[in-house]
């Protein structure tokens, strides 16, 4: 669905949700058309004003604060704490709408090669022919870490979520394909997503996976920062069965550039103690660089619904 057919869809009669998922789909869509023609200090002045006004000058974002005192302890959710983090989602999605642009800049690779750490451990994983699983919360740009991994090893594959309205959806994931990423859609597909990227992994290649959030709610119980959650079996599973090298991976942001970072191996025996480790890996990072951590969502069983609750049917543990 184009612009144009967004526009003509909101003209037409239609519930309110629909009405809201395609003023959302034309917000998305114009931003990646507008955004990159702007001079950048104009869309970074614009995007923390916006930034600010949406956090109430750090004094608001309950559920943000929320999931910061995790991190930092309730003393340490100071306003600037919650005013710098809604800053780093802005910047996420500023350098969103401007990557296809800023990919295309002969010399990202060297500043992003520049801000890695790990990279040895990441060129042995890839060399060794195993398959590659990298996994990592979402902090910093990860499209970023993507763009970097793209032109260090020519493409990876990742699973997206399902967007609505289709349209939407659909940008994300022409957007991250221009990138050179190799999407493969959470649900509805022609195939379950984990048996192709089993495939991708026997065949040697490399597989990136968002790890923290557990959208299908059948994940493994967890614990994260001293509180139960549960989070996805995914990369931990993949890891059992294909024998592939698992690693977790860390973005942020290093003042006008970005950090990247890849741990060793991580040890993978059976599956909770595999995930426990990933959690705790994700922990240390997020410690390190609590307001690159774009968690506006409930996350522990303690902010979410019963239904969601480590007692829910079906749970992993």
């Amino acid at each position: 669905m184009s612009i144009r057919e967004i526009l003509r869809d909101l003209t037409r009669s239609g519930g309110q949700q629909r009405r809201g998922e395609n003023l959302s789909a034309l917000g998305y869509l114009m931003g990646w058309r507008v955004v990159r023609l702007l001079p950048l200090p104009v869309a970074r002045w614009l995007f923390n004003a916006g930034a600010d006004l949406a956090s109430g000058k750090g004094s608001g974002m309950s559920q943000l604060r929320a999931n910061l005192a995790r991190v930092v302890g309730d003393d340490n959710v100071t306003d600037q704490l919650v005013r710098d983090a809604t800053r780093s989602y802005a910047r996420y999605w500023l350098e969103a709408f401007r990557l296809p642009s800023i990919a295309r800049d002969p010399g990202l690779q060297a500043v992003l090669k520049a801000g890695l750490v790990g990279q040895d451990q990441l060129d042995r994983a890839i060399r060794s022919g195993r398959g590659v699983i990298l996994t990592l919360p979402h902090t910093g740009n990860w499209d970023m870490a993507g763009t970097f991994l793209v032109g260090h090893n020519g493409g990876f594959t990742t699973v997206a979520e399902r967007l609505e309205p289709e349209a939407l959806f659909n940008a994300f994931v022409e957007f991250r394909e221009s990138l050179g990423f190799d999407v493969i859609p959470l649900t509805g597909g022609e195939a379950p997503p984990y048996d192709r990227l089993k495939q991708v992994l026997m065949r040697g290649g490399v597989v990136c996976l968002m790890g923290e959030r557990d959208l299908r709610q059948t994940g493994v119980r967890t614990q994260f920062f001293g509180e139960e959650t549960s989070m996805p079996a995914g990369p931990a599973r993949l890891a059992l069965d294909t024998g592939a090298s698992l690693h977790v991976v860390h973005s942020w942001f290093d003042g006008p550039g970005w950090g990247l970072s890849v741990s060793d191996e991580v040890e993978v025996d059976n599956l909770p103690d595999t995930v426990q480790r990933i959690a705790d890996l994700f922990a240390a990072n997020i410690a390190a660089h609590p307001a690159d951590w774009h968690m506006l969502q409930p996350l522990w069983f303690s902010d979410l619904d019963p239904d969601r609750g480590p007692n829910a049917p079906g749970r992993e543990g």
